[in-house]
Order: structure tokens, then sequence, then C-alpha cells
């Protein structure tokens, strides 16, 4: 009897850690800054910092003013603030995202807001070297007229 009772806490403990997701239930607010290593979804408000290593999903109710670090993000909710991925944001329709975004990728669907600036980090190196490539030659181009003249 006291065996079988001791296995249950320790088995309901590893399942919550494995399969464990972050919920913020419609309704509630949280002004503050939070941490965690499990995915999330939004679909309260929060004012604040929120960083994690799990993928965010923000409900259409959702709301995050602050900044929200993490890999991959879906939205469906609103956003304003700083946003940092590495991995892929995705809008969906009815999303509304304002301020500055840093992604890898970015997917959007037809109908979504996107207010912000945005950098991704592929494309970063590939203007750089292109813009090395065709400074020597706008510098031959000017040169030309002036003999002209």
């Amino acid at each position: 009897m006291f065996s079988s009772d001791s296995k249950k806490p320790k088995q309901e403990t590893t399942m919550e850690t494995s399969t464990q997701q972050n919920i913020i239930a419609q309704g509630t607010k949280i002004v503050g800054d939070i941490a965690s290593q499990g995915p999330f979804r939004i679909d309260g408000t929060v004012e604040g910092n929120v960083k994690t290593t799990g993928k965010v999903v923000i409900g259409k109710s959702g709301f995050i003013k602050g900044t929200l670090q993490g890999e991959n993000a879906d939205f469906e909710g609103k956003f304003s603030g700083k946003l940092i991925l590495s991995g892929t944001l995705s809008l969906k329709a009815t999303a509304h995202i304002e301020g500055e975004v840093h992604t890898s990728k970015l997917a959007v669907e037809p109908g979504a807001t996107f207010n912000a600036t945005c950098s991704m980090k592929g494309t970063v190196k590939a203007l750089s070297n292109e813009s090395i490539k065709p400074k020597p030659a706008q510098q031959q181009t000017t040169q030309r007229p002036e003999r002209q003249a």
C-alpha cells in the first residue's frame, strides 16, 4: 500500500516536467518578468519581459507589452515592444505586431498587421557582401562623366 502511494507522486512529477506547458488564461494580467524553460500559451495580458527556450503561442485575446525572447512564436493576438527569436515568427491573420523584431524566419498570413522594424539574421550577411562589391563600380561611373565634362 505504501509503496504504490509513493510511486504515484514520482510519476506525476516526471510527467509534469516532460509535457508541461505554461498557460496564462484569458482575463489574467501579469505585470513583471517571466522566465521559463517550457513552452507558453498566452491568452491573457503580460506587461513585462518574457524569456523562454520553448515555443510561445499568443492566442486571439493575448497581449504582450514588453520584450519577448524565445525560439519560435505563433501570434494570433497583439504584441508591442521588442521581439527576439532564434527561430520562426509566424503571424496569423488576426495578429497585430508593433515595435522591433529580430528573427531568423518570418511567416505572415494575409490580414496580419506588422508595423515593426525587422532584422533577419540570414539576410544581413548577404546584404553586407553585396554592398561591398558594387561600390567600386559606382565610383567608376561617377568618374567617367567628370572626365567628359
